[in-house]
């Protein structure tokens, strides 16, 4: 029997999660490679803030290489999390206020981040300024900074209220619908 939406998470005791289902564990593993990702591209934005030469502009199309594969391998992964693991959590907890609601914040945040990233990236010319090209370099660092500490929030939080609340045969529905998404 399914749960009516519970309000505020901080009242909600969780148990202790010594395993996760295998669903929710690929969501976690996804997390290793993108974070290695997003700490290599983090670097880049840092190093070009800290030192203005002329490698700025070889950086930057670095940068954007590396985010725009970053974005190709976090793309399925949203979907797994938004289009199937949220769903299925929220008719349990809700989705208008606490853990749902704040994921999905942050997945908006964080792709808002890259998409500008990208956009004006793609604008970038020879000619330039280092000022302009930091700023566009910024929205890569900002999404790092969000995702990072969302991937925690998911593994802390979300991961365990998922393998606390979904039955067996939900798990076993998520398995399956996490592998359809190539």
């Amino acid at each position: 029997m399914k749960t009516q939406p519970l309000g505020c998470m901080s009242s909600m005791m969780l148990k202790e999660i010594d395993h996760l289902c295998p669903g929710l564990e690929q969501l976690k593993k996804e997390h290793v490679p993108l974070t290695r990702q997003m700490e290599n591209f983090y670097e880049l934005t840092q190093l070009m803030e800290e030192k203005e030469t002329e490698a700025t502009h070889e950086n930057f199309q670095k940068l954007y290489k590396q985010v725009t594969q970053f974005v190709t391998e976090l793309e399925p992964h949203s979907e797994r999390e938004e289009g199937i693991l949220f769903e299925m959590v929220a008719v349990y907890i809700g989705r208008e206020t606490g853990p749902i609601a704040v994921m999905e914040y942050e997945h908006d945040q964080a792709k808002s981040h890259l998409r500008q990233f990208l956009e004006q990236a793609a604008l970038i010319g020879a000619e330039t300024d280092v000022a302009n090209i930091r700023s566009i370099a910024d929205h890569a660092a900002k999404a790092y900074l969000i995702l990072s500490e969302h991937f925690m929030k998911e593994e802390n939080v979300l991961f365990p209220l998922a393998e606390q609340f979904l039955s067996p045969e939900e798990k076993q529905e998520l398995e399956v619908k996490i592998k359809s998404i190539v």
